[in-house]
Parts: structure tokens; sequence; C-alpha cells
């Protein structure tokens, strides 16, 4: 599938700090009588999503609705409760992307503004300037995303919420230096479950594999609830995907799908991972299923690609018009590699530059706009972007699938033929359409020479210069051309 997790990484990472962003200072009077009568009785939904956000984990998606409802009743009577509206705000937030429910992004803005009409960030508002941020990141807006988080984190660099959004915005940026700082920043400051996804989520953007599975088996077990058990799992099996073990990512979004049965990611998922191993019928069911659930764009384009690989061109037609008529907030990338394969290159160009010119200089980003300027009929400038992709750190078979044909396309037969074959050699099934492509350019280009490359050949050695009259030297004279003039053969005579 051709977008192999890498647009939805930072999401998948970053939903269960949205809410954490604001709750952190949130004391909600959630019930009647909740704390005033000296009985804590068990939490309801509401303050489990708060306390489930306090914690950086995600709430379970009923009682983040609950706390929804709860807060929308509150501030009818008490419009002036600037803390609540943040709330609100970021929850909102998080409901649409963990449901890929974009009405929900205006909601949150209106919510969030609100708050700081009431409290101005110049009065310290904090809460409404957080949400503001993981808003921004929610629909792919970086730049935005890293004014609000820096601003926050200058008045209060020991809140850890502050983190995850800067982390978000700065991968989103390409600026990648500084995402490892705020990690380590978040590190020391906080711990856990959501902690420890972040990290896998480092280490497999730099290539450590190995490392990024450590810490992904660590959040499960530091995992608090069902929602964020099943969003390591889901972790879990995204990695394994990436590795090209498919039976292994089967299992692990099983357990995330045995706590919770409709866990969009991890269905998805699973039938990319079912659709590797030939199970398409499989497949197909749970892509149905994930895409009812939760429809993202790079879900829509995998199952539109399935659907082809098998010939059912009218399936995958429709979901390629459904591409092409929903709106995607954020889904820049996966929009602008759909038009590069199925729509119009050249448009993807325009789009990819567009958002590249904005600072969005993600690998994803790097990668997209080489492969639709390889697709355009650059193949010379699509270079530039794809060796940008691949040599920042992150092994993806895909990346290194674009930069072998279009290392192809520009005649570096060896560099293509050995990008081509780590492709497979990552993930033999990376893509139902582009992994037999990349077999057959792979056949098609046949194997290595056996004469080194020009490059690498030592020069001959130079000839022997031929002498002449005047530097040859005379027959018996050992000494001469050290002189400069021939001396005698016999003594003189006395």
């Amino acid at each position: 599938m051709k977008t192999e997790n890498v647009s939805r990484a930072v999401l998948a990472a970053g939903v269960g700090a949205v809410l954490a962003a604001t709750a952190l200072l949130y004391a909600p009077d959630l019930a009647p009588g909740l704390f005033g009568d000296g009985k804590r009785p068990a939490p309801g939904p509401a303050e489990r999503a708060v306390i489930a956000a306090n914690a950086g984990a995600q709430a379970s998606l009923p009682d983040l609705g609950a706390l929804i409802g709860d807060r929308e009743k509150w501030l009818e009577d008490h419009p002036a409760d600037e803390a609540s509206w943040a709330v609100l705000g970021a929850a909102y937030t998080e409901r649409g992307v963990r449901l890929g429910d974009v009405t929900y992004y205006p909601r949150a803005e209106r919510a969030l503004k609100r708050s700081l009409e009431v409290r101005p960030a110049s009065r310290g508002n904090l809460d409404a300037q957080l949400g503001l941020g993981a808003l921004a990141n929610a629909r792919g807006d970086w730049r935005t995303a890293r004014t609000w988080g820096e601003a926050v984190r200058a008045k209060a660099p020991k809140r850890w919420p502050v983190y995850p959004v800067l982390i978000d915005a700065y991968n989103g940026l390409g600026d990648y230096k500084s995402a490892q700082q705020a990690l380590a920043a978040l590190e020391e400051l906080h711990s856990g479950a959501a902690v420890s996804t972040r990290v896998a989520q480092g280490y497999r953007n730099r290539g450590w594999r190995e490392d990024a599975a450590v810490a992904a088996l660590d959040a499960v077990a530091r995992a608090e609830t069902g929602a964020e058990k099943a969003a390591a799992y889901a972790r879990l099996g995204d990695l394994a995907w990436e590795r090209g073990e498919p039976e292994e990512a089967v299992t692990q979004y099983g357990s995330a799908l045995r706590l919770v049965r409709d866990h969009g990611p991890s269905l998805a998922g699973r039938a990319r991972a079912l659709a590797a191993l030939h199970r398409t019928d499989e497949a197909m069911l749970d892509y149905r299923a994930a895409l009812a659930r939760l429809p993202r764009p790079e879900y829509v384009l995998e199952a539109g690609e399935l659907y082809e690989s098998l010939g059912l061109d009218g399936e995958a037609h429709a979901q390629y018009e459904l591409l092409r008529s929903g709106s995607w907030p954020g889904g820049v990338v996966v929009l602008g590699l759909f038009e590069a394969d199925h729509g119009d290159a050249a448009a993807a160009v325009r789009t990819l530059r567009a958002e590249w010119a904005r600072g969005h200089r993600s690998v994803q980003m790097a990668d997209a706009l080489g492969w639709a300027l390889f697709r355009a009929g650059e193949p010379k400038e699509a270079l530039e972007y794809a060796r940008r992709a691949t040599d920042e750190g992150l092994r993806s078979a895909l990346f290194a699938y674009h930069r072998g044909e279009i290392e192809r396309a520009v005649e570096e037969y060896g560099p293509a033929r050995r990008h081509l074959t780590e492709a497979l050699r990552i993930n033999p099934e990376f893509s139902p359409l582009l992994a037999p492509r990349a077999r057959q350019s792979v056949r098609e280009l046949g194997d290595p020479p056996d004469t080194l490359p020009e490059e690498l050949r030592e020069a001959p050695p130079e000839p022997p210069k031929a002498q002449t009259a005047a530097t040859a030297p005379v027959a018996g004279n050992r000494s001469a051309g050290r002189t400069g003039s021939a001396e005698p053969t016999t003594a003189p005579h006395p």
C-alpha cells in the first residue's frame, strides 16, 4: 500500500496528547457533589476522560463523547469559563482526529478562540494556545503548530504536553534535530505509554528498527487504558508491517482489535497485512470496516489500489473518486501521490511545490514531490528530492522503490538496481501495485556487469617515455645522466 503508514504516523503518535495539552490545569465540577461531600465515587465517563488526558493517555471514544457533552452543557450556564472552552476545543480536535471527521475542527477552533476571548494569551491562557497548536497539527499546518508550541514553551518550559505538539510540528517541517531535542525534553518531564510510543516513533524515523520495537513493547506494558493499549499494539503492528513481517503484523493488530473492536488504524493495518499474505477477501472486508469507522485518505487510496491490483476497476474508480471529491485537511502527501499515479502529475507537482514553499519539508513530502516530478517527466530534478527522502534514516520500501525508478530513468543503473532490490528486501509486498513493478524493474535491469564501473577502475600505468639521442646514456657509462655529460671510459694519460 503506497502510503506505507508514513502519513498517519504523526497522528497515530500524537492523539493521546491532544486533550492532555489542555487538561492538566483542569479540575472540572463534572457532577453535583463530586468533590463537595468528602466522598469520591467511582469516576464517571467524563471524569475518566480527564484522568486519561492528565496521564497523556487516550480516553475511550465513549468517554471522550461524554466529556464533550458535559462541557457543552456546563458552558451554557458558565460561558466565561475559559478552561472549559479550552478543554472542549481540545476534545473536539481529538474526536475529529480519531474518527477522521474534519467537521469537528471548525468547532474546535471556535471553542479555543472563545477561550482566548475570555482570557487572552497575554494573560497566560496556555491551555487555549496548546489546543490551537494541536489543532494546527491535526490540519497539517505544521508551521502554525510550531508557532503556538514555541510560544507556550517560552512561558512554561516544564509543561510536558507542549512537547508532543512541538514534536509533531517539527517532524512535519522536516526539522528532525529539533524533534529529537523536544523528545529528550519530554522524556525528562514525563513517562508512560505515550512517551514510549513517541520514543518508538523517533527510533523508527532514524532507522533504528530494533530499538523502535523495544520501545513499542514498553508502551504496551505501560498503557493504562484499553484505548491506549490498543494504540500501542497497533504501533507494534505498523513496525512489523514495515519490516516485511505481515504475519506478525496481523497478530499485533488482532490484539488491538480484541481490546477495541472497531479500532480504525488496526482494521486498516490488518487489511494491508492480509493483502500482503494474498488473503484478499479478508483484506477487503477489513478495508470496508476501517473506512466506515475511520475514513482517512491513505486508507481510501490503499483500498483503491488493492481493488485495481485485482482487476476490480469499478471498485477502484469509486475509491479514487472519493479521494477527488472529499475534503482531506492534512492529506496533501497522500493526495499528491494519488494524483501522480492516478491523475494529473503536473497538478500534483504544483500542489506539492506550494507545500514545500510553505516549509513542509518532511521526508514524506520530499518523497511525494520527487515522485510527482518523475511522473511529470522531470526525473533529474526528482532525484534531488528522492535522495533527501531516503538519506534521512527512515527505512521505507516505498521511498527506496521511488528512488530506484527515478535513478533508472536518469540511467544510473547501478544505484537503481540497488534501491529497487532494497525496497523488496525491506518489504517484499509493500504495495499490491508497486511491488510487482519493482520486481519487473529488477528483472529488466538484470545482473550487475562483471566489470567495475569506469569510475571505480584503476587507471592503467603510463607507458615509458621514448628516449632521444640527447638523453640516451652512452654505452657502458653508468653515471651518464647524473652529470649531464659523458665521462671518458679510460683513465686519462699522465
